[in-house]
């Protein structure tokens, strides 16, 4: 197991649920103002809409990123293919889940709210622990690795 990939997967899993804690504590003690576009009622509709496209989307087909078979092949080929797929698997469900902490505040839509805690829920199914780095690379070998060096 690469233990730097794995530091890398981690920091991308916990910089997004961190940002989130900062806007929630900075627009929860007022430093921040909510409710800036919370007039604009067609605004409000387009983004909730493509909100909850975009997350209902995103969210299964990142949990079963890994499954398909490009993906899985590629991924037990090579630890950097690992580093690739679990960052944009990464990407896909704390994209969202920030635009929605963010978009709630602006609209205070309880909408946005929701999607974003069923974001940061959906992000406990692939917290890169080492077993599960360890599972994901079952194909890689020490060929492999050499050649991902070069």
């Amino acid at each position: 197991m690469n233990h730097n990939l794995r530091r890398l997967l981690l920091l991308e899993f916990w910089i997004p649920v961190l940002i989130c804690l900062c806007i929630i504590i900075l627009y929860e003690n007022d430093l921040l103002l909510s409710g800036n576009w919370h007039e604009n009622k067609m605004d409000e509709y387009y983004a909730a809409i493509v909100m909850e496209l975009v997350t209902i989307c995103l969210i299964p087909l990142s949990l079963r990123l890994f499954k398909f078979h490009g993906v899985k092949r590629s991924v037990q080929s090579s630890w950097e293919s690992l580093r690739k797929w679990g960052s944009v698997r990464m990407l896909m469900l704390t994209l969202p889940m920030l635009v929605n902490c963010w978009l709630y505040y602006q609209f205070m839509n309880v909408a946005f709210g929701y999607m974003g805690i069923i974001g940061l829920l959906s992000l406990c199914f692939i917290y890169p622990s080492k077993t599960r780095c360890d599972q994901e690379t079952a194909g890689t070998t020490v060929e492999n690795v050499e050649d991902d060096k070069k």
